[in-house]
């Protein structure tokens, strides 16, 4: 399968918006505002397969030390054919760019990550830990 990977611009927002739509109604995704996917773009990245949006993923800076790779999404039809994995590769390249020392990505798709590189704990077995503090986003 032919896709291409570019990074996301501002004007990516609204039909980006409509991308990640199916997967915010399937709580694969969080729901954003119109500016927190703005701000997505900063440092994300689309896939497309000819002229239509069939992935992105993000990468969001929070200190020089930690980056969070954030909504990433394949169109059903599209997954298993190495989209995923190069949105993450495009992520953690531009972390790299960056200078960011650590990527992190929280997920339900764990081995998806580990085949991409991720593992639970970091060198010296430090691991993060979560406590949600109410039901609902």
């Amino acid at each position: 399968m032919q896709f291409t990977i570019r990074p996301a611009t501002e004007g990516d927002t609204e039909a980006l918006s409509e991308f990640i739509e199916p997967f915010v109604a399937s709580r694969r995704l969080l729901p954003r505002t119109r500016d927190e996917i703005e701000d997505l773009t900063k440092n994300g990245f689309l896939a497309f397969a000819g002229e239509r949006i069939v992935g992105f993923a993000a990468l969001e800076v929070y200190s020089p030390k930690l980056a969070e790779l954030r909504s990433l999404a394949v169109s059903p039809i599209y997954q298993g054919h190495g989209i995923g994995k190069a949105l993450v590769d495009a992520c953690v390249a531009r972390a790299s760019e960056l200078h960011i020392f650590e990527v992190m990505a929280i997920t339900s798709s764990e081995e998806f990550f580990q085949k991409c590189g991720f593992d639970f704990s970091l060198p010296g077995e430090r691991k993060a830990l979560f406590l949600q503090t109410r039901e609902n986003y």
